[in-house]
């Protein structure tokens, strides 16, 4: 059972999809996780930054078919911490 515990961090409505999204897969391009949240690289780079740095996020930059692409990963920290967070929400709104 995931421990109920609010994070302001993850609350943001953008760090929220992004960790919803990737909660359910080992890990997604940078631009398919930009098309599902209809952001730009740049609102998106500034989320991913920040749960990255929080041990949230895992970053991987690999070459493929010449051109660099960037993966992103939810850590088992921050696999934790969203579900501690969805748990807090559930429990706020009586589920």
């Amino acid at each position: 059972m995931t421990e109920a515990c609010f994070d302001p961090l993850i609350h943001a409505h953008n760090r929220l999809q992004i960790c919803a999204l990737l909660e359910t897969v080992a890990e997604m391009e940078f631009s398919l996780v930009k098309a599902q949240l209809e952001v730009s690289d740049s609102v998106l780079s500034k989320h991913v930054k920040a749960l990255e740095q929080a041990g949230y996020l895992t970053v991987n930059k690999r070459t493929s078919f010449a051109r660099q692409r960037t993966w992103l990963s939810l850590s088992v920290q921050g696999e934790a911490a969203y579900r501690g967070h969805v748990a807090a929400l559930r429990e706020i709104v009586g589920l």
